[in-house]
């Protein structure tokens, strides 16, 4: 299996039954997971922020580190690869408060409602999410079979969407 890294404010996406999509450490930030088990096309998206408007230069030059630019290249660059929208099941990694009540910009909780909002305009649900709380996360999809896993810091690893590792 192929191990694809996408690092903070990157999205990787793969039509390539032999990798696997993964994003280390997210904190506030969130890990998107697309998928169309049909035409095997997975995304994952790493975004650290919930709204562009902040930097509309950081966000020319790397959509994917806000939800609102990212989220929807997510998407686009899927499609594009033939993952068709109905067929597409979405789960959600991330969004703690790992400052615990120190984190006076709540940014975990702000980047869970941008989610929320722009998945809901676009008439798309999710199907799983792991997001809240006070511990970082890592998330990996593998694109053969759309198993989705799990592993909080200091924890196991569990499987969050498909079929368990044989």
């Amino acid at each position: 299996m192929n191990t694809l890294t996408v690092g903070v404010g990157e999205l990787r996406v793969s039509g390539n039954r032999e990798d696997a999509l993964v994003t280390y450490a997210l904190g506030s930030c969130i890990g998107l997971i697309v998928y169309d088990s049909v035409a095997k096309v997975g995304g994952l998206l790493h975004y650290m922020l919930p709204d562009s408007t902040i930097d509309a230069a950081k966000a020319a030059a790397t959509p994917a580190m806000f939800a609102d630019t990212g989220i929807p290249l997510l998407f686009r660059s899927c499609y594009e690869l033939g993952a068709e929208k109905k067929r597409m099941t979405v789960h959600a990694a991330g969004g703690a408060q790992v400052m615990g009540s120190a984190d006076m910009f709540e940014i975990g909780k702000r980047n869970q409602l941008a989610l929320k909002k722009i998945l809901w305009k676009a008439g798309v649900l999710m199907r799983g999410d792991a997001v809240g709380g006070t511990v970082s996360r890592t998330v990996r999809i593998e694109l053969d079979t759309g198993r989705i896993v799990l592993r909080t810091a200091g924890g196991a690893e569990e499987v969050m969407h498909g079929p368990p590792r044989q």
